[in-house]
């Protein structure tokens, strides 16, 4: 994987760091990153991915762009209402990165789909909105030994945890074995706007973490953001011996 005198320029304020420099950069280029969810976390997750220089991003949704998306999905504007999210943001993201490969799925994710989806990708980020999706994530992120890195906001709280199935490790259903009666998201619940793009960076942060191999102590945690409070709270997660995944 070569890095062109252009690259460099460009990307030559984080190359410029210790702790990535060439070799980083040429880790991020190569490395293959699927997000599931076009919404208000999807939207800075991708393009903060593709201004890192990440070589190959997925995405996956099957909605529309609706006005009420806009407010907080930063990516699409008025213009962009009515046309399918995958479309809009594969034109964007080539805009900021036009090495960028990006492989746009416009379909929803379900049990029939999810294996070959997430297959030749390294990390998956999921941003869906509903814990059916999440656990369908989990159970084939574990299967297949990716890195899972999940974020979810509702009203003005999100939070965030990884799961690096390559090694031993909790998983979703740990915590969280079945689906919940009372459903709790941004459309039931409303969200800020601002917290989505806090979430959604920060799991651009931590696809970047993982690519380079930092010890950002996400594993086996969660960390959960109140916007109000400006405060950040750790949530240890361990294995649940009675976890159906038996991991």
């Amino acid at each position: 994987m070569k890095i062109s005198s252009k690259e460099y320029q460009k990307y030559s304020k984080q190359i410029i760091l210790k702790k990535i420099g060439v070799v980083g950069q040429k880790k991020i280029k190569s490395s293959k990153v699927l997000i599931l969810g076009m919404g208000g976390l999807g939207c800075p997750l991708s393009v903060y991915l593709a201004n890192l220089g990440v070589g190959t991003i997925g995405i996956v949704d099957n909605d529309k762009v609706e006005l009420s998306n806009l407010n907080r999905q930063i990516i699409y504007n008025l213009d962009d209402i009515g046309k399918y999210k995958v479309n809009v943001v594969r034109k964007k993201i080539k805009l900021i990165n036009k090495n960028l490969k990006v492989k746009s799925y416009n379909i929803r994710a379900n049990k029939n789909n999810i294996k070959k989806l997430i297959k030749n990708f390294d990390i998956v980020c999921d941003g869906t909105d509903n814990f059916e999706t999440r656990l369908l994530v989990n159970d084939s992120s574990l299967k297949q030994k990716k890195i899972l890195i999940s974020a979810a906001v509702s009203g003005f709280d999100g939070h965030i945890f990884k799961f690096n199935f390559k090694k031993k490790s909790p998983c979703y259903r740990c915590f969280m074995p079945e689906i919940p009666e009372q459903i709790n998201n941004c459309e039931t619940e409303g969200v800020i706007p601002t917290l989505t793009g806090i979430m959604g960076t920060l799991q651009a942060n931590e696809v970047v973490n993982s690519i380079l191999n930092f010890n950002s102590g996400m594993e086996k945690k969660m960390i959960v953001f109140n916007s109000i409070k400006m405060s950040f709270r750790t949530i240890n997660l361990s294995r649940n011996k009675n976890c159906i995944n038996k991991c």
